[in-house]
C-alpha cells in the first residue's frame, strides 16, 4: 500500500531532477540524512546533512545525468520503511552522442517519506570512465579558453 503513495512520489521527483529542478529531489531527504556512493571515484563518498547531499545532486544536473526510474519496491510503515529502486542514468555530450551510461540499484531508508539512509550501486568502471571524459572536456574548454585569449592579445 505504502508504494502506491511513495512509487509516484519518487518517480515525480525524478522528473523535475531530469527537468534540473533539485529542490524536488532534496525535499525528499531529511535535514540528517546520509547518502553513501560507493567506489573509488570523485563521485564516491559519504554525503552527510542536506547541504552535501544538495551538492552532489547538483554535480549531477552539472554533468547532464538523466535519469530513468524502472522499478520501485517498497516495503514496511511509513515510520520505517524501506525503498529499493532500479534505475538508467546516462549522459549526452555536446555532439548528442551518449558520453555515459549505467544501471543503479537505490537502497534507502525512510521516516514519514524523507530518505534518512541511502546507497547507490552503480558499475564503479563506468562512473571512473565519466571522470576521464569529464576531466578531458575540462582540458578541451580550458584550451579553447587559452587559444581564444591568445588571438585577442
Amino acid at each position: 500500500m505504502l508504494g502506491l503513495v511513495m512509487g509516484p512520489m519518487i518517480r515525480r521527483s525524478t522528473r523535475r531532477m531530469n527537468e534540473a529542478r533539485v529542490e524536488a529531489m532534496l525535499g525528499s531527504y531529511a535535514q540528517d540524512a546520509v547518502s553513501l556512493f560507493p567506489g573509488n571515484h570523485s563521485w564516491g563518498g559519504e554525503y552527510r546533512g542536506r547541504d552535501k547531499i544538495e551538492g552532489f545532486l547538483r554535480r549531477c544536473v552539472a554533468a547532464g545525468l538523466q535519469f530513468e526510474i524502472e522499478d520501485v519496491v517498497v516495503s514496511g510503515l511509513p515510520w520505517n520503511a524501506r525503498v529499493c529502486i532500479r534505475l538508467t542514468n546516462k549522459a549526452v555530450g555536446p555532439d548528442g552522442s551518449v558520453v555515459y551510461s549505467n544501471r543503479a540499484l537505490i537502497y534507502a531508508r525512510t521516516s514519514w517519506g524523507k530518505i534518512k539512509f541511502q546507497e547507490t550501486y552503480e558499475d564503479t568502471q563506468r562512473v571512473v570512465a565519466l571522470d576521464e571524459y569529464e576531466a578531458s572536456r575540462a582540458l578541451s574548454l580550458n584550451a579553447q579558453s587559452n587559444s581564444v585569449e591568445a588571438q585577442d592579445a
